[in-house]
């Protein structure tokens, strides 16, 4: 009896991403599974099929230089997010706090920005400033037919993909040509919600939200916090299980599309990826609190 009090207490202090990734784990596995039980079964096959996976879309072939260079800013820009968004959460006592040189701004109203939450703040209004340009220059050179679904069969290909990559038959694919429907529905959900909705929430606690009226019965705080997080973590999600298939699926190629606007295999791409991934890494180090005060003071003043 002992020993099964003393397992369940352990299960009670494992932290919550701890259960979490522990049952995606297992759910993986059993999707796995079952998706190679699947495989050869008659219905199926006629599925795969009717349905191998591309969706009839317009295609661009190629990616353009500014394509590798917003990739490489997003990456920069959404890990400096994770690791303020965290601190924000975890920290029991600021580094100081920041008011507009205009005013006090919120600090008028009892709630102090503090420096993480400026530098927060910040940084998000730079990832979303990229977004916007990666959205224009999408629309203005007709590469958003790569992204945005323009035909219903993108459900079920994108299924068969799904079931593909589950039971570890790898599909032919050319991402130079065109995405395949399950790529496709991802980005899409990743750039036209995940990202919007990322922005509408945090602009909901931040200062820059304009308080008292309507719009704060529409959007509540708790609400707004509770999604905040969870789009976070399915940005996390996205960045492992996105990272997991480039890798799987043809490393050197597929580094060459991203990071070198090549399609030749060659190792621009590896090495362009280890240029960004050090610059990623200094400025997780260097996103400590005399730094984050020393930019708050450039925009306001800051006070410890």
């Amino acid at each position: 009896m002992s020993g099964q009090v003393a397992a369940a207490e352990r299960r009670r202090r494992l932290p919550t991403s701890a259960r979490a990734v522990a049952a995606g784990l297992g759910l993986t596995v059993v999707a796995v599974a079952a998706a190679r039980w699947a495989w050869d079964l008659g219905p199926v096959q006629v599925f795969l099929r009717r349905y191998p996976g591309t969706s009839a879309v317009a295609e661009r072939a190629g990616t353009p230089a500014w394509v590798c260079a917003l990739h490489a800013l997003n990456l920069f820009f959404l890990v400096l997010i994770v690791k303020s968004g965290l601190a924000v959460r975890t920290t029991r006592r600021p580094s100081g706090h920041w008011a507009p040189r205009s005013g006090p701004g919120r600090a008028r109203r009892g709630a102090p920005v503090t420096v993480e939450q400026w530098f927060h703040v910040a940084v998000d209004l730079l990832w979303l400033a990229c977004g916007a340009l990666f959205v224009v220059l999408m629309a203005v050179s007709g590469r958003w037919a790569r992204l945005v679904p323009t035909s219903w069969d993108v459900l079920p290909n994108a299924a068969s993909m799904a079931l593909q990559y589950l039971a570890l038959r790898w599909p032919a694919q050319d991402t130079w040509s065109g995405y395949n429907a399950l790529q496709m529905l991802t980005y899409a959900l990743v750039v036209l919600v995940l990202a919007p909705l990322a922005a509408l929430t945090g602009l909901r606690q931040s200062w820059l939200w304009p308080t008292g009226g309507r719009l704060d019965r529409w959007v509540p705080l708790g609400t707004s916090r509770a999604v905040h997080h969870g789009v976070m973590v399915a940005f996390v999600a996205f960045v492992v299980v996105h990272v997991a298939m480039v890798l799987s699926t043809g490393a050197m190629t597929n580094l060459g599309h991203m990071f070198a606007a090549r399609d030749d295999g060659s190792w621009l791409g590896l090495v362009g990826l280890g240029v960004v991934l050090v610059v990623v890494a200094a400025a997780w180090v260097a996103a400590r609190p005399v730094v984050m005060r020393s930019l708050a003071s450039l925009t306001g003043k800051v006070t410890r």
